[in-house]
């Protein structure tokens, strides 16, 4: 089992999170709890996933989360690009998150890639 804090793919996740609650602050009152929750949803899944996947002792196991961490990912880029495109809340923020998103998917996918199951 490892710690998993000390992961970078968890410390990105995490941070990912914290930014998007930060994000739907400068939504729209109207728009609080339907996209908003799906966004922060998803980005609460992606190092939670990461979290209960390192405590898991086979890698079959920790793959299965890296990979439901990696689809809460694309599904939390999706649904910013809605975001983005319907012009709610800070578009530099949507920006630096779209790009740390991007980084995060990377660093699953690359780990994933070094599982042997």
């Amino acid at each position: 089992m490892k710690n998993f804090k000390e992961l970078i793919n968890w410390q990105k996740g995490f941070g990912i999170s914290i930014k998007s609650f930060k994000l739907i602050s400068t939504f729209p009152l109207n728009e609080k709890y339907g996209l908003a929750g799906q966004i922060t949803k998803a980005a609460v899944s992606i190092p939670s996933n990461i979290a209960e996947g390192s405590s898991r002792t086979s890698e079959k196991d920790q793959n299965r989360f890296i990979e439901m961490s990696l689809g809460s990912a694309f599904e939390m880029e999706t649904q910013l690009l809605i975001v983005k495109a319907v012009k709610y809340g800070n578009l530099e923020l949507i920006n630096h998150i779209l790009s740390d998103l991007d980084e995060e998917q990377k660093m699953l996918i690359s780990f994933k890639s070094k599982l042997r199951f």
